[in-house]
């Protein structure tokens, strides 16, 4: 009779709870309770095994064949917590969605990610090109739009953006980051982080971000990829912290750990960086996924002996997800008994994971509505901003004796193997980008010279080899030509991941062909599109006029069409520094004092760069006026106002992009000569007057950062500097 009694009791009370919880819902799946709490009643359900399924990431769509007899989704088991979507079909994704909801036992969705870099069908520019609009609210639109092509095609979660500090330009990966700043970096990545995530990661048009790769993987020794870094730990929260800290402070759901090895610890076993730092300081409540095989490489790394030593390594650090290792499927539930991971570290890491799924709205809305690709991808509004984009990151290199704008030319010869290829103008990393949506060079002067002048093409060679028999061609074409619009540059696949150069020149059957059209005699313009810096100090002496157009997208024949007519005045400016040659490498503008400014330069060539970080040229001219600040002394706690005045004095509208740099000469860690700490773009019409204006919060512009991620603020002299103006401020006590 007791007996009865305690089960009856028991019986009410269960079903009482399940009252409260909704129609008896679990207290998870009520859309009405706080995430925290949902989390924390699914992990209370949860084995051991279906714990560590939800930390392990496969792919889908990637090799697969649909009329395959196999079908992939059957491969892919139900618990899986995360699925690389190489697919643009909601239908597939669904499948597979379809199955982790009904045949789990617990029913959690999959969180299905891409690399979503610079556009998802509608390829913008990449992302070191969009550093040089200095326009972030321009490059926030474009991540909205990546977002909403993304969500709408099963993808709700990105591995972007890219903030590694990059200053070696043999680095492949550069193009993917923001160039060599760290301030630079910083609002770039925040603007990318507010573009993909909005105010509302559940909304159908956004998406989770990822800040990668944490940290300090652009600092790859020699350029080359993956390898060794050696970065003291001043530098790296000088340099390389600050644009992650920014990213996570303006709420980027997820980090990626990063491959290289940081003196000595690689960043996927380094629990300074990942946990002390990440989840303990800057208190980061989303999760860590691994890079690619990562995990697996810290074996080739030499910090583990075995793949199921190198799992406990990495989620005792703080990966919480593996990305295609196959080492917490395999070993992390076996080092959980053996008491070689934590209960409570388990249990944490897949908190975070059912955390953002929660909040993305995965478990209200698991699948993607399925829809037509015209009204997802290349919507008008998108190609507007993936032009504006593109014309305002093409940078105006040189222009000797008014080369530029071309509006009397009559017969354009049109010239290189760039001028009609559309493929490698999307550049790496182009996501579901195609080739046959981009407007190719040729393409867009035909557009733009319509009517006005006679278009000659020939290709004059490829992007490398040693064949010159199209050079003929191409002279002929030059000698009866006005002018001649030379288009050379890279391969897509020149450069991104694992696309390290020994040299940044161009090719040297390249090279050839310019020096074979300047002697014919007639002006030649010279557009380069690249995802680095390139070496140029040959090509230079033969063009009177250099664009660099960068690795544009899908709508960058117009735009550089309209440059060369002057339709467009340019107003792009560099965010990496152009070296004179590849020797000069690392080359940046904020690099540490020296100890003998008059010596240690190079005795070959001259030490400074070829075109400086912040370079660019404008068919209108821009005066500065002196600098104007509110108070040039100034206590610890107060603000001060610099202001200058920059006035068009120019036959063209135009617009001036003014970047402020302070400068700390004498300080206990010794600073960069100088440090940009704002920038801002303006549009300015010929004859106007435009005032900018930096408001200097000494607590965050004038201090600096020692070994332990303090920031620090000594009184003494500061100097502002704009152009080549100065002014100088004394913090006092």
């Amino acid at each position: 009779m007791k007996k009865i009694t305690v089960i009856a009791l028991l019986l009410a009370a269960a079903l009482g709870a399940q009252a409260r919880n909704g129609s008896g819902k679990p207290a998870y799946k009520d859309a009405g309770r706080p995430v925290e709490e949902r989390v924390s009643d699914l992990l209370s359900r949860m084995t051991l095994e279906e714990k560590v399924m939800q930390l392990n990431q496969y792919t889908l769509g990637r090799n697969d064949n649909a009329n395959n007899v196999a079908d992939p989704v059957d491969k892919i088991p139900s618990e899986i917590g995360s699925l690389i979507y190489f697919d643009t079909s909601p239908e597939l994704r669904n499948r597979l969605q379809k199955k982790a909801i009904e045949q789990s036992r617990l029913g959690i969705p999959v969180l299905f990610g891409y690399d979503v870099i610079h556009g998802f069908r509608t390829t913008y520019p990449i992302s070191l090109a969009q550093a040089c609009s200095w326009n972030p609210a321009l490059v926030k639109q474009a991540a909205e739009v990546a977002a909403q092509e993304a969500r709408m095609s099963g993808v709700e979660w990105t591995f972007s953006p890219m903030i590694d500090v990059a200053r070696d330009g043999r680095w492949g990966r550069v193009s993917e980051g923001y160039g060599e700043d760290p301030y630079a970096n910083a609002v770039y990545g925040v603007a990318a982080v507010e573009g993909y995530q909005g105010d509302n990661l559940a909304d159908s048009r956004r998406v989770a971000a990822c800040l990668k790769h944490f940290v300090g993987y652009g600092a790859s020794e020699a350029g080359r990829d993956y390898v060794y870094t050696e970065i003291s730990r001043q530098t790296l929260w000088d340099t390389y912290m600050p644009p992650y800290q920014a990213g996570i402070e303006a709420g980027a759901a997820t980090v990626m750990s990063c491959f290289n090895d940081i003196s000595g610890t690689p960043g996927t076993a380094n629990p300074y960086i990942l946990t002390e730092v990440l989840k303990e300081r800057w208190a980061h409540d989303g999760f860590v996924v691994s890079d690619w095989a990562a995990i697996e490489q810290l074996r080739s790394q030499g910090v583990a002996a075995d793949r199921k030593e190198a799992a406990e390594k990495a989620f005792n650090a703080g990966v919480e997800m593996d990305m295609m290792n196959r080492c917490y499927d395999a070993h992390l539930a076996a080092l959980v008994r053996e008491g070689k991971v934590s209960q409570e570290k388990l249990d944490e890491a897949v908190r975070r994971v059912l955390r953002l799924k929660f909040r993305l709205g995965l478990f209200e809305r698991p699948y993607t509505p399925e829809s037509e690709e015209t009204d997802r991808f290349l919507l008008p509004a998108s190609l507007a901003v993936a032009e504006r984009l593109a014309e305002e990151s093409m940078v105006l290199l040189k222009n000797e004796n008014n080369t530029l704008p071309l509006k009397a030319a009559r017969r354009i010869a049109v010239i290189g193997p760039m001028a009609q290829n559309r493929l490698h103008l999307l550049g790496a990393w182009s996501a579901h980008g195609r080739e046959e949506d981009a407007v190719s060079l040729f393409a867009g002067l035909e557009n733009e010279y319509r009517g006005r002048a006679e278009l000659l093409y020939a290709r004059g060679c490829d992007f490398d080899g040693e064949d010159r028999s199209g050079f003929r061609e191409a002279v002929a074409a030059a000698a009866a030509a006005d002018v001649v619009v030379l288009c050379l540059g890279e391969k897509k696949q020149w450069s991104g991941e694992n696309a390290s150069r020994s040299t940044i020149a161009l090719p040297e059957i390249q090279e050839q062909l310019a020096a074979e059209l300047a002697q014919t005699g007639k002006p030649l313009v010279l557009v380069l599109s690249s995802g680095r810096p390139l070496e140029l100090c040959r090509l230079e002496p033969l063009c009177g006029a250099m664009v660099q157009m960068w690795q544009p997208g899908i709508r960058g024949g117009n735009p550089l069409a309209g440059i060369l007519s002057g339709r467009i005045n340019p107003s792009g400016r560099l965010a990496m520094t152009f070296p004179r040659s590849t020797g000069q490498i690392p080359i940046y503008y904020n690099r540490r004092q020296s100890g003998r400014t008059h010596q240690g330069k190079y005795q070959d060539i001259p030490s400074t760069p070829l075109y400086e970080f912040g370079h660019g040229l404008s068919y209108t001219t821009f005066e500065y006026g002196d600098l104007r600040p509110s108070a040039t002394t100034l206590r610890r706690g107060e603000k001060v106002t610099v202001e200058v005045s920059v006035t068009n004095t120019g036959g063209m509208d135009g617009a001036e992009t003014v970047h402020w740099f302070i400068s700390d000469p004498v300080c206990r860690i010794s600073r960069p000569v100088r440090e940009l700490k704002h920038f801002e773009k303006q549009p300015i019409r010929r004859g106007e007057t435009r005032t900018f204006r930096f408001e200097i919060d000494p607590e965050k512009d004038l201090s600096f950062t020692d070994g332990d991620g303090n920031r620090f603020l000594e009184p003494g002299d500061y100097f502002i500097l704009v152009k080549d103006k100065k002014v100088k401020l004394t913090l006092t006590d």
